[in-house]
C-alpha cells in the first residue's frame, strides 16, 4: 500500500504562539513528508509494500522500521494537539491520572522532566500497560511503545526539528508549551478504545 501525509488538524498557524506557522511548515511539511516519501520508496518492491503502518513497526527493522515509525509517530503526536489556552486535564479521566500518579501536576512533572532528561532526540509517551497501569517512558529515535506490547496515549517529539526554530536549545519551555497544546479529549478517547478493548 502506498502511504500518504496525513492531514493536520488544525491550521498552520493554529498553535501560536507555542508553536510557529514556520515551524510546523518544517516539522509537517518537510521533515514528515519526507518520512512518507522514503518509506514509499523504500518498500516498493518488498514484502512490505502490503503491510499496514503498525504491522511494519512491530516486525521490520533498520531503516524501514525508522521510517515507519517516524510516519506512525508524528501523525499520533501531531493528532494530540490542539490550539491551546483552554486545555485541562479534568473529569474522569483526570481521576485515571491521579489514580495512576498520585496527582496531575506530578504527572505534568514526571512527563516534562522526562522529556528535557532524554538523551539526544526522541519520544516522550505516555502509555497503558498490559496490566491497566499507567507509565512515562522515553524512547529515543524512531522508538514506538507497540514494539514492545504497551498501548501509547500521548507522546511529545523531542527532535530538534520540532522547537529548535521557536525555542533553540531551550527544551523545557518547549515541553512546558507543549502542555498548554495537548487535546485531552482525544487521549481520553485512546484509553477508552483500549480499555474497552480489554474489557
Amino acid at each position: 500500500m502506498k502511504f500518504d501525509l496525513s492531514e493536520l488538524p488544525f491550521d498552520l498557524n493554529a498553535l501560536e504562539p507555542y508553536i510557529s506557522k514556520k515551524t510546523l511548515e518544517l516539522h509537517h511539511g518537510k521533515h514528515h513528508q519526507a518520512y512518507v516519501s522514503n518509506l514509499n520508496n523504500l518498500i516498493a518492491r518488498t514484502k512490505y509494500k502490503d503491510f499496514n503502518l503498525e504491522t511494519i513497526i512491530r516486525v521490520a527493522d533498520g531503516t524501514i522500521f525508522n521510517y515507519a515509525a517516524q510516519i506512525w509517530n508524528h501523525t499520533f503526536y501531531f493528532d494530540g494537539l490542539v490550539p491551546g489556552n483552554n486545555n485541562k486535564l479534568k473529569g474522569a479521566f483526570a481521576e485515571v491520572i491521579k489514580n495512576n500518579f498520585g496527582s496531575v501536576s506530578f504527572f505534568k512533572n514526571l512527563f516534562i522532566r522526562s522529556g528535557v532528561s532524554l538523551f539526544g532526540v526522541g519520544w516522550v509517551w505516555l502509555v497503558l500497560n498490559p496490566d491497566g497501569s499507567m507509565e512515562v517512558i522515553q524512547k529515543s529515535n524512531a522508538g514506538n511503545p507497540m514494539r514492545v506490547g504497551l498501548n501509547p496515549l500521548l507522546v511529545c517529539d523531542v527532535w530538534e526539528h520540532a522547537y529548535y526554530l521557536d525555542y533553540q536549545n531551550r527544551r523545557q519551555d518547549y515541553l512546558e508549551a507543549f502542555w498548554k497544546l495537548i487535546n485531552w479529549e482525544i487521549i481520553e478517547k485512546r484509553y477508552n478504545e483500549f480499555t474497552a478493548i480489554e474489557d
